[in-house]
This record gives structure tokens, sequence and C-alpha cells, in this order.
């Protein structure tokens, strides 16, 4: 059984990771074959420089990125504060059940939905354009809301609210009890909600189509290009965004555990 275990194991492994590796050895191929590597080059690095298309899909995907997780992160904090000091289980569990429905909801729906919004919004206040940055900003803010969410409300259940009160007494204000107390132990639930956020956000394609009008990321673009023929320097930038992710992942994980050691020593 164990041997099973450990075949069925590895084929996972292969069918998840065989392609990506494909994808990471191409992008160093001096040639620009999909199937014969011709030879070790960083080539197709360099012509990243010169795709300004693509350069400039990479930076508006960045600033959404970017944006959308400080934004997710202190609203859902501070949602997720507010929620804790709810006494009505009956509220807690409408509004714990109203901020999963976007984790729960097909893409598809939430992207048409939302662009549905958008442009009756933007006929509404007569403007020339209903889609484009903020409406791709508002959409990625509304699918990482949950996931902070999710991530800063175990780690205040874990706070003891005695801490609070203790600063309080000391003459502390809520506001600065708050900060000087309770923001440092929920810091590790706030920083792995914000990478969630980012990473989310820097994936994201189905959405970001259905939203994002003249305002095209990165993932679009790539796609678009799928439609004509796709260079060998996209592997090169799919690969960089790959160890991006990976390393921050990584780095979440490193987080994760450091914090649940830490729990279990206290």
């Amino acid at each position: 059984m164990k041997i099973l275990s450990k075949i069925y194991m590895a084929l996972i492994i292969l069918f998840l990771y065989a392609p990506i590796a494909v994808m990471i050895v191409f992008s160093f191929n001096s040639g620009s074959s999909v199937w014969v590597f011709e030879g070790f080059s960083l080539g197709w690095y360099a012509e990243l420089v010169f795709n300004s298309e693509m350069l400039e899909a990479l930076k508006h995907t960045l600033l959404i990125a970017i944006l959308s997780a400080t934004i997710s992160t202190v609203l859902g904090t501070a949602a997720s504060v507010g929620i804790t000091t709810l006494k009505s289980k009956l509220a807690k569990s409408a509004i714990m059940s109203v901020t999963n429905i976007p984790m729960m909801n097909a893409d598809i729906v939430t992207g048409v939905s939302l662009m549905l919004l958008f442009i009756f919004c933007g006929k509404l206040f007569g403007l020339t354009e209903s889609l484009g940055f903020f409406t791709v900003l508002i959409a990625h803010i509304t699918f990482n809301l949950p996931y902070v969410i999710l991530s800063v409300l175990p780690k205040l259940k874990q706070t003891d609210p005695a801490l609070e009160q203790a600063a309080m007494d000391l003459g502390c204000t809520p506001l600065k009890a708050f900060f000087k107390v309770v923001l440092p132990s929920i810091s590790s639930g706030i920083f792995t909600g914000f990478i969630m956020a980012f990473t989310l956000s820097l994936d994201d394609f189905v959405i970001s189509y259905f939203t994002c009008g003249h305002y095209q990321t990165l993932p679009i673009v790539i796609y678009n290009m799928t439609k004509r023929t796709v260079t060998p320097d996209t592997y090169a930038l799919s690969t960089i965004i790959f160890i991006t992710v990976f390393a921050l992942m990584l780095l979440y994980n490193i987080t994760l555990a450091r914090s649940e050691k830490k729990r279990g020593v206290i």
C-alpha cells in the first residue's frame, strides 16, 4: 500500500508540475521551438524589455494587485474586528454567509454580474466609458475581501480580550489599545491575508476579463496572444511570475508555521 500511495503521489505531482517544468525549460531555449531545445540562452528574458505591450500589461497587473491587496487587507481587518465584536450569533452567521458568497460563487457569474452593475452605473452617471481601471480594482477588492477576513478572524479569536481591556485600564484609549495590543497579535493573519489577496489578484483572468474594458491586465494580454502566436518571451515572463508567486506562497507557509509554533509554545 505504501508503494502504491507513493506512486499515486508521484503521478499527481508529475501531472501538476510537468507543464510548468516544460515552460521553465523552454523559456531558456535559444530558439523559438517549443519541442526542440536548441541550446541554453537568456535571450527571451532580454526580449521582454522590448515587448512594450506585455510590460504595460504587467505594470497594470502589479498596480491592481498591490492596490487591491492593500485596500482589501485594511477593509478585511476592520470587518473582522467588527464581526468579532458582534454579540448576536444570528447576525454573525448572516454576515459570514454573505462574506463567503464571492468565494463560493463561480467566477464567470461574479464577472458578468459586476460588469452589468458597472455598465448600469456608468450609464446612470453619464460616463462615456463604464469599464476601466477603477472597475477592475473594485472587482478585485470584492473577491479578495473574504480571503482576508478568513485569515484575520481566527487570529482575533485567539487573542485574549483581557489584554486589550488591561491596556485601556492602564490609560490607553480603545484605538491606541488596538494598535498597541491587538494589531501585533493578529499581524501574522493580516500578512497572510495580504499575500493571499495579492496572489489571487495577480492570477485572476475571468473577472478581470469582464470588467477591464480597455485596461488590460497580463492574463488577458496572454489570452489574446493565444489567438495568434504565443512567443517564447511569454514563457520567460510566465516563469518569472511563477517563481514570484511560489516565493510568496513559501513565505506565507513559513509565516503560518512560525505563528502556529509560537502559539504552541504559548
